[in-house]
């Protein structure tokens, strides 16, 4: 009988995708199946996969805190392009859609980490009742503008010169 582990299962799909319970439990499953997958692309660069662990956790929680719905699953999924790692969390909950907003005491965190770890990210409605918050991670580093380049400013001459 021809056995494979669930790592050998995982890495043959630059996809992935399951339904989780939208439970503080769910969100944390969501991170570990996601951090398991990442793990299988070699290709994928560490610092991607590190934010990706953090993005997938602060939107399954959200989906899990704001989108939830009794009886209803989220979903994630992860699509590993050629210069792109997209991560999507599915809820039933469209009219609750996230914004960016200053954080009031314990909360309000979870956008501003997505929005500075990830490179673009935004919802998507549909089908009714669902949205669909993604984030999308460049693969590549870009290079930096001409004028991010540090220059070296002519100063005094140094003693002896």
């Amino acid at each position: 009988m021809n056995q494979k582990s669930p790592a050998q299962l995982l890495s043959q799909s630059p996809h992935f995708g399951v339904l989780l319970s939208p439970t503080p439990r769910g969100a944390r499953l969501a991170r570990l199946l996601a951090v398991e997958w990442l793990r299988t692309k070699p290709e994928l660069p560490y610092r991607v996969v590190e934010n990706a662990e953090h993005v997938v956790a602060e939107l399954a929680t959200n989906a899990a805190t704001h989108g939830r719905v009794a009886g209803r699953n989220l979903r994630l999924a992860l699509i590993a392009q050629e210069e792109t790692l997209r991560i999507e969390v599915t809820d039933t909950r469209d009219d609750a859609l996230p914004r960016l907003r200053p954080p009031d005491g314990e909360s309000g965190r979870g956008l501003l980490l997505v929005d500075a770890l990830a490179d673009r990210w935004g919802v998507d409605l549909g089908p009714v009742p669902c949205k669909t918050v993604w984030a999308e991670l460049d693969l590549r580093l870009s290079p930096p503008s001409p004028s991010a380049v540090p220059c070296p400013v002519p100063g005094p001459p140094g003693p002896g010169v």
